[in-house]
């Protein structure tokens, strides 16, 4: 067994079914071994940010990691993107970055560079193999730390894939246990007892057990229940508690937030404000309001069971009141697609929205969809809903994926759609096509520009020349239509719904 073999072994051995991958001449060593040793599923991206964004939507959806294979400093530097995303959503996730022979790195060859410093960007751990007989230990010692909502990145030299192991003492690691503060249950307790209160939600308290739990709490103390702006998966859908979403304006949100007394914070972070303006806090809480009852990385359902304890909390819920929407007729437009989507999506879907400014009618029209997982844009760096629908679809192949797309942030990761014909993936992608990045026009009109200059203009505009997502779509393999009213919209998703395989519908917005 050579090094590049004896990782893909530790990995298998810990659970790993999928290695996204995008690799170059240093990784074939690895590539091989997926061959030698059963087990590893390895997936071709057509670029490394397809590759992390893919990991990232596998992980959010199997609730463990996939593996990343990358060709060098650039290969991660061009996955960066995404990696950032995963980190913010507190995902599980592993880097693998092929290196040069340890011997052929004092000459200085073209693609040499700083893997380490690069990786530790956005990783909560950097390893870097020295010795061909630890690779496997260090493997798995990367995956028990990514089980616990953390990128990292592991670095291979080639000669070290190559090298003969004489002594390999691979052993499975388990994901360390998680806790809470009994401390903090009490104060958030103490809180919840006060006149106004509110529960802000994020990562595993937007779980089906941790939503409920909520519930229970929120109906037995006449509190609220808000989620994060952008939370890495929520489970959504008729018969759910009712919650609202955190404003993304910050002087929208600290309005929202300034209505209570406490504001208990569950399994995320005290919110901050995506940008800085000026005479905006950049919290948006206050110091004194804010309860923390969980981080992301503590045991968010445990604290929330000791608190329905604390409050001897009825096991009932209020549920959101109310119906899907009523069919929509005429053009599209945000509030018309967004309607149509979520009167259609079928049960036990799985949307990913990165449908930003477009997409903002969709969280209050899906309240009452048919039961479904939400996913969302983590980190704000745009181009993360093709790859991480990709990946949501390797990881749950018996459930229906969407994807809500702006063209703006589709336009970063086009290759994803090849992917998705290549592996014969149930994803459905609706491009809401309003031929700009509208989120700086609506930026421009909050700064008080309401007469932009032609740069200005120019800068936010797609429409010179028009993207053909048809065109793209069917460049990629992936059947595709062009729809401009309502009508057509309901016909294509009913199209798609009903085959198997990508699809991709051109939602033209007025």
């Amino acid at each position: 067994m050579n090094g590049a073999e004896s990782l893909v072994a530790a990995a298998v051995a810990s659970g790993i079914e999928i290695c996204l991958a995008n690799p170059g001449t240093t990784e074939l060593p690895l590539v091989n071994a997926m061959d030698s040793v059963p087990g590893l599923r390895g997936i071709l991206c057509l670029h490394e940010n397809v590759a992390t964004g893919a990991a990232d939507g596998y992980a959010r959806m199997a609730g463990k990691p996939a593996l990343c294979l990358l060709h060098h400093g650039p290969g991660l530097a061009n996955g960066l993107s995404n990696l950032h995303n995963a980190r913010r959503a507190f995902t599980p996730m592993i880097s693998v970055v092929g290196e040069h022979a340890t011997w052929h790195r004092d000459a200085d060859p073209l693609l040499a560079s700083d893997i380490a410093k690069l990786a530790e960007v956005e990783s909560g751990r950097v390893i870097t193999c020295g010795d061909v007989n630890a690779i496997a230990d260090e493997m798995t010692a990367a995956i028990a730390f990514a089980q616990d909502g953390h990128t990292v990145t592991l670095i291979l030299p080639h000669d070290l894939q190559l090298a003969s192991v004489t002594d390999a003492q691979a052993s499975v690691q388990n994901r360390p246990p998680r806790s809470f503060s009994a401390e903090r249950v009490e104060a958030a307790a103490k809180a919840l007892r006060t006149q106004k209160t509110a529960l802000l939600l994020g990562s595993d308290a937007l779980t089906r057990e941790g939503l409920h739990l909520a519930g229970r709490i929120a109906a037995a103390t006449d509190s609220d229940l808000i989620c994060d702006t952008f939370f890495r998966r929520m489970e959504r859908g008729a018969g759910s508690p009712a919650i609202s979403r955190l404003p993304y304006f910050p002087d929208q949100a600290i309005e929202m937030t300034k209505a209570y007394e406490h504001v208990v914070i569950v399994g995320t972070r005290r919110p901050v404000g995506f940008f800085g303006y000026s005479g905006i806090p950049s919290h948006l809480t206050t110091a004194e309001q804010t309860v923390l009852l969980t981080g992301p990385h503590e045991d968010t359902p445990g604290a929330l069971l000791a608190l329905v304890q604390s409050l001897n909390a009825a096991d009932e819920i209020r549920p959101d009141e109310g119906a899907l929407p009523e069919p929509q007729t005429g053009t599209l437009d945000a509030e018309s697609v967004s309607k149509t989507i979520a009167r259609m999506q079928p049960e036990n879907a799985i949307l990913m929205d990165e449908a930003l400014s477009v997409g903002t009618p969709y969280f209050e029209a899906s309240k009452h969809a048919p039961r479904f997982s939400h996913l969302m844009l983590t980190g704000g760096s745009i181009g993360q809903g093709p790859s991480s629908a990709t990946g949501a679809a390797i990881a749950c192949p018996d459930r229906k994926v969407i994807n809500y797309q702006s063209d703006g942030c589709g336009a970063y990761s086009v290759q994803a759609f090849w992917t998705q014909a290549r592996e014969r993936l149930d994803v459905v992608t609706i491009i809401a096509a309003n031929q700009s990045y509208n989120i700086l026009n609506v930026e421009l009109q909050r700064a008080g520009v309401n007469a932009p200059g032609p740069v200005a203009q120019k800068m936010a505009a797609l429409d010179d020349p028009a993207l053909s997502w048809t065109n793209i779509g069917e460049g990629m393999g992936v059947p595709s239509t062009r729809v401009d009213t309502v009508k057509e919209l309901e016909a294509a998703i009913d199209n798609a719904l009903s085959q198997e395989g990508p699809h991709l519908i051109e939602a033209i917005m007025t």
